[in-house]
């Protein structure tokens, strides 16, 4: 009789957890490409990597890393995106010259905003 009754509840309490944590984390999955735009670099890319990184469970979100020569030194900096139906991820071009607006965290730069920028003849070395 009491095993009727304290299974199920255990069941519905579990359920219940799982139901809070996974709307907590989606919550934090759709979040995590807002930045707060704190700092900002502007560099030539050197180095392009992209890749696709599991966030929790189902939910995935695909990761730019960029190495930036700024006029004093090498700067890496990511652009992180979640991934959702009819996403399209920016592409960029080694060579081009950007400012991103992000960040910090460690040596590394989170960003999720960007400007191109015009490169004139007086500006090539």
């Amino acid at each position: 009789m009491v095993t009727a009754i304290v299974i199920p509840i255990i069941c519905l309490y579990f359920y219940w957890l799982t139901r809070k944590e996974m709307k907590e984390q989606d919550v934090k999955w759709l979040n995590v490409g807002n930045i707060p735009h704190e700092a900002v670099i502007t560099g030539e890319i050197k180095d392009i990597v992209e890749e696709r990184q599991r966030f929790y469970y189902h939910r995935y979100i695909f990761v730019q890393t960029l190495k930036l020569q700024t006029e004093s030194k090498i700067i890496n900096a990511k652009m992180i995106t979640p991934i959702k139906k009819n996403v399209k991820a920016d592409s960029f071009i080694i060579g081009d010259v950007i400012r991103v607006y992000g960040s910090w965290e460690g040596s590394t730069i989170l960003f999720n905003h960007y400007e191109k920028k015009k490169i004139t003849n007086n500006e090539k070395r």
